[in-house]
């Protein structure tokens, strides 16, 4: 029997633990931009606990807040050793002993970023460091499930009127989406004026009906979107995913 390495697959999960202000208002929604899945928490010991089921996951930890520097060193060595998670340095303390520490001796595999005003420079590098270890697997783009989620919908123009159907996923490109009753689009067809909503925020997009599938009874139908739509309507949708999987994450961290 064939084991499926899912971390290939799907990619990690990329925490921030006690990010600054710069990192977690600006650096990881840059981040989440890129299609990198990317979660903040400011809690080590909740964190570690979240850790354990998520061996895969890659922290970055900002040094120079909360704990002594015993402290971090001995947290970071050993979900490090006891976990195997990836761990790289993030701050604004530009210490070379500590610099050297955390690379010659603690020997952390995802390196000593340091915090600058130029946050394309971090970004950058960041990123760089993600792509060595594969941070993203073979996915494109990071989707998020949204079955039982009320208040995320999708609004079709169907023959002068408008179909309500309910958002089961979502990703930059496309979401999937079930229908009270089954209007039988085409594969193919092209929807003008699809109005999505993503909770409090109500976006318009073109739709092109990719396919369709059927989970139990339900016809789910496959969405993507146009590549006439408008660039700030995929920036809306990462934005929204990320802040929904971070949602999800303070609850798992709660």
């Amino acid at each position: 029997m064939t084991t499926i390495d899912t971390t290939a697959v799907w990619g990690r999960k990329i925490f921030f633990l006690y990010p600054s202000a710069l990192v977690q208002n600006q650096i990881i929604g840059e981040l989440a931009q890129a299609e990198f899945e990317v979660y903040y928490a400011k809690d080590h010991s909740k964190l570690r606990r979240v850790l354990e089921d998520c061996p895969d996951s890659i922290v970055f930890a900002n040094i120079s807040e909360e704990m002594r520097e015993d402290a971090w060193e001995r947290w970071i060595r050993s979900v490090m050793d006891d976990i195997g998670i990836n761990v790289g340095i993030i701050t604004a303390d530009d210490n070379v002993e500590r610099w050297n520490k955390y690379i010659n001796e603690v020997k952390v595999s995802c390196g000593y970023t340091l915090l600058k005003p130029d946050t394309g420079a971090v970004v950058k590098q960041l990123t760089e460091i993600l792509t060595r270890i594969g941070a993203k697997g073979r996915r494109k783009y990071v989707r998020v499930l949204t079955d039982n989620e009320a208040k995320i919908t999708a609004n079709f123009p169907v023959k002068g009127k408008f179909i309500h159907g309910s958002v089961r996923g979502i990703s930059a490109v496309g979401f999937a989406c079930q229908f009270d009753e089954d209007p039988e689009l085409p594969q193919n067809a092209l929807f003008p004026g699809v109005q999505i909503r993503l909770q409090t925020q109500l976006i318009n997009a073109e739709g092109i009906v990719f396919g369709s599938r059927m989970e139990d009874e339900a016809k789910i139908y496959v969405i993507l979107l146009s590549q006439r739509t408008p660039h700030d309507v995929h920036t809306k949708i990462r934005r929204f995913i990320q802040g929904f999987l971070q949602s999800k994450m303070d609850a798992q961290l709660g």
